[in-house]
């Protein structure tokens, strides 16, 4: 299928075809012709290629977007091999976009797909054209004070982002969509109907600043906030670290004293939470640097349905803190500084 370009580089809204529409045909039984159609329009920017964005791009592009923008500035490593299933033995010590691009794109010919070995810089407005390429951007595997500041570009230029990763056996997504719109069934009425909602999600920074206070012991055990604060003390690590990740047990002390410093300034109920469960800060510095494949795939599929979800706005999606637990092989949702209707 043929496409065009607008002056500044993004796809003009194409239509699908009824060979496209055969393709996707179960797709479009599920969600409908305008979900589809709005993905089918959408440029969608990844930056960094590990093992969650390997999984949510493979979701992504087979799910019929119209276009994918890939940024790495990293080679092949040995470690690539297990989680990044674009890479083969022979591609260590190539750029990673240069090995993966052929892969991604026989996965859906109809799909275009851009990728880039340099990224402009994230401390100022270099980064700008880049972002206003895509309609949604997604960072993953990133230190937390750069999503800040990527998230607080996309919002000045009202570009949705998400942000996911995973350290070791635990996975994060964060998702600011700004003001979203969806759609979704009206309940406990005689006769459900749907109805459109619009949601405002919070920028990260807000986010991190959520506390919790109001909540009693009961609903604070519920929430399971040591997941939450397991990933957020991680993020601090780095940051006091020059983005290094903790890698052996050495580091568990001072993981366990960031994280309990972190619940103690959230206002956490002490009866519920008073501090990190024995063995949390031992398991999160002994594996936080390493990728395992199980977890990249649970995370980078529930990255790419939910950003499926806010682009067929059909559903409602995260809100707006999901973290993932292989230990348990659970997960658990926290709406952070925000309102539902």
């Amino acid at each position: 299928m043929s496409s065009t370009q607008s002056g500044d580089g993004k796809r003009a809204p194409v239509q699908i075809t009824e060979d496209e529409a055969a393709v996707y045909d179960r797709q479009i039984r599920l969600w409908g012709i305008e979900a589809q159609q709005r993905m089918r329009n959408a440029t969608i920017l990844v930056i960094r290629l590990k093992g969650t964005a390997t999984e949510t791009i493979k979701n992504l592009v087979l799910a019929g977007i119209g276009k994918l923008i890939f940024v790495d500035e990293e080679n092949v490593s040995e470690e690539d091999l297990g989680a990044g299933f674009f890479f083969r033995d022979e591609d260590v010590g190539k750029k990673r976009v240069e090995a993966a691009k052929a892969r991604i794109e026989s996965l859906n010919p109809l799909v275009a797909v851009e990728s880039l070995s340099e990224l402009p810089s994230l401390d100022n407005d270099t980064l700008v054209p880049l972002l206003e390429r895509a309609d949604l951007v997604c960072m993953t595997d990133w230190n937390r004070d750069d999503l800040i500041r990527v998230n607080q570009t996309c919002r000045r230029l009202s570009k949705p982002f998400y942000a996911g990763g995973t350290f070791g056996l635990f996975g994060y997504i964060f998702c600011d969509l700004l003001d979203h719109d969806f759609v979704t069934t009206e309940k406990n009425v005689p006769q459900p109907r749907n109805v459109k909602v619009t949601v405002s999600y919070p920028p990260l920074a807000t986010v991190l600043q959520n506390k919790w206070s109001s909540f009693n012991k009961r609903e604070t055990k519920r929430l399971k906030l040591e997941l939450l604060f397991s990933i957020w003390g991680i993020w601090e690590y780095q940051s006091l670290h020059a983005d290094a990740l903790p890698n052996s047990t050495v580091a568990a002390p001072e993981v366990e004293k960031i994280c309990n410093r972190l619940i103690s300034d959230a206002a956490v109920n002490v009866q519920a939470l008073p501090s990190l469960p024995s063995g949390t800060a031992e398991l999160l510095a002994e594996t936080a640097a390493h990728e395992l494949s199980p977890v990249c795939a649970v995370v980078g599929g529930m990255l790419a349905q939910d950003i499926l979800k806010a682009l067929a706005a059909k559903e409602p999606p995260i809100a707006n803190f999901f973290v993932f637990n292989g230990v348990l092989g659970g997960a658990s949702v926290y709406q952070l500084a925000m309102a539902m209707p």
